[in-house]
Formats: C-alpha cells, sequence, structure tokens
C-alpha cells in the first residue's frame, strides 16, 4: 500500500532545458526530509510539455537518483488508450514502481469508456496502476461505481482523488479490497481527507515544505493529534498560495527561491505575476521561517 507524504515532483528547468542536477538536488531533498514516496512526470511536472525523450529521461533519472529508498510513480495518462499505454511500458522500462494515470481529459468518456480505457492499459502493461481522479482539468469523473470494479483487477492498487469531495474516501473505502491505496491531490484538505479514511497526499506543496509535510503525515500514524493541528495550520497559508494561479506556476517559483531550477514554464503556461510572486514568498516565510530561501 502506498500511503503518507507523496510529492508531485515539479520538473525544474534553467534557460528552457530541463536543469539535471536541481533536479536530482530536489529528490535527495525529498527522501532526506521523509518523503514516502515520488510522482515523476505528473501534471506538476510538466509532463505534457516535455518531449518522448525528455519525458524517458526524467522518469530514469528519478529512478536512478532515488535508489529503490521510496517508491516512484510516473505519470503516464493522457486522453488516448493507445498512446497512454505507449508511455506506461516507457515507465516500467525505465523502472517506475506504478503509473499514475489521470482519467482520459477533453474527450469526455463514459464511465464505461473509463472502465475500459484503464482496462486496456492494466492488460497491456506489467505495471501497477494507480487512478487519477481530477475532473477540474479533465472534464470527466470517475463515479464510485466505476472505481470499485476497477478496483477489482488485480493491478489497479490505488486513486488519487483530487475531486475536491470529502465524502469520496468515506465512498471509495466501502467498495474497495484492503490495501487499496487512497491518496488525495488536494493538501489544503489532507486532514480532513485523512480522517475520513484517506492514507496519505501526492502533495504539490511537499516541494516546498517536504519536512513540514512528511511530519504531518508521521503524526497523523501515531495519533499525535496536537502535531497535526499545528502542522494543518501552518501549512494552510501556504497551501492556498501555491495556487494563487495555474499550477505548477506558484510552485515553481517558490522553488526557485530555494535553487531548484529558474522558475521558469513551457507555454501555454507563463511565469507567475509580480503580485503572486509577493503572496508566494509571505506564505514560504510564514510557514518555513527565515530558512524559506527567499
Amino acid at each position: 500500500m502506498f500511503k503518507g507524504s507523496f510529492v508531485a515532483l515539479i520538473t525544474p528547468f534553467s534557460n528552457g532545458r530541463i536543469d539535471e542536477k536541481a533536479f536530482c538536488s530536489l529528490v535527495e531533498r525529498q527522501i532526506e526530509c521523509g518523503t514516502d514516496g515520488l510522482v515523476v512526470c505528473g501534471t506538476t511536472g510538466e509532463a505534457a510539455t516535455l518531449s518522448a525523450d525528455e519525458y524517458a529521461a526524467m522518469i530514469a533519472l528519478c529512478v536512478k537518483t532515488t535508489g529503490g529508498r521510496v517508491p516512484v510513480l510516473a505519470g503516464t495518462g493522457s486522453n488516448s488508450t493507445e498512446k497512454t499505454i505507449e508511455t506506461t511500458r516507457v515507465a516500467r522500462s525505465e523502472g517506475a514502481d506504478a503509473a499514475l494515470i489521470v482519467t482520459p481529459y477533453y474527450n469526455k468518456p463514459s464511465q464505461e469508456g473509463l472502465y475500459r480505457h484503464y482496462v486496456a492499459v492494466a492488460e497491456a502493461v506489467d505495471l501497477p496502476v494507480m487512478l487519477y481522479d481530477v475532473p477540474s482539468r479533465t472534464g470527466v469523473k470517475l463515479s464510485i461505481e466505476t472505481i470499485a470494479r476497477l478496483a477489482k483487477l488485480p493491478q489497479i492498487i490505488g486513486i488519487k482523488d483530487a475531486t475536491g469531495d470529502l465524502s469520496r474516501p468515506i465512498e471509495i473505502r466501502k467498495v474497495v479490497p484492503d490495501g487499496f491505496s487512497i491518496m488525495s491531490g488536494d493538501d489544503a484538505s489532507v486532514v480532513a481527507f485523512l480522517a475520513h479514511g484517506g492514507d496519505g497526499c501526492i502533495s504539490v506543496t511537499a516541494n516546498v515544505a517536504p519536512a513540514e509535510c512528511a511530519a504531518l503525515h508521521d503524526a497523523w500514524a501515531i495519533k499525535d493529534w496536537e502535531t497535526v493541528f499545528r502542522l494543518r495550520d501552518r501549512l494552510f497559508p501556504l497551501h492556498r498560495a501555491l495556487f494563487v494561479e495555474s499550477n505548477p506556476g506558484p510552485v515553481k517559483y517558490a522553488c526557485s527561491l530555494q535553487g531548484f531550477g529558474d522558475g521558469s514554464l513551457r507555454l501555454p503556461l507563463f511565469k507567475i505575476s509580480a503580485e503572486s510572486e509577493t503572496i508566494v514568498k509571505k506564505a514560504m516565510k510564514d510557514a518555513l521561517g527565515e530558512s524559506y530561501g527567499g
């Protein structure tokens, strides 16, 4: 089972190219600070704007740098089932431990289409699959009934739920087998998500505050509620600030302040405004103190 504090890693750039040194340093910091797992080439990693060669190289670099110390999930989803199968095969060949597969966006498939999409990928590639439901970006939402059907497949091992609906972990838990991971995709509501039966979070904020995010989940595991609530309140403004504009703009700016890349993005995304930079810097200082990097 995947649980605890996972991070949806950024892909740091320098002068328009992937900054491999910064990425490796970011991975090392995550592991040193107690992050339980890494997601590479997801939405936060700007996978949509990476070339096929860059995509494969990023997964390989993450796997190599991690060295088996924590699991590595690779984002392999697209709105084409055949392409998703191809990228999932790449992830497997480069050593990823599992694939994080978003619901097909733009096409707006039916529930039966969603079910058959995931079945086709699971049957084609020998790699564990975590479902990823984020209707605000994709325009479709996995129903509880479809999740229940998919959870019967041994290759489907969990879900990242970014619906923002806090009833979902309760509903999902009722229809999936023991060991099925229910991970939040919303930093701001993570404690409530855990209280409703979730297992952890695939976090954007953990790029910037890995130790604090890991400590919250560790405290939850031992029922240290005082620490959980203190960290919840301390991190909340940072969670909000990192979504003041479209992800990953704010978090890439925040990471640049800490020395991980130059903060740039690839079009059609563009750097955040000066007003948003001020919001992010203030939230970082409030959450992390003078060591925030700015």
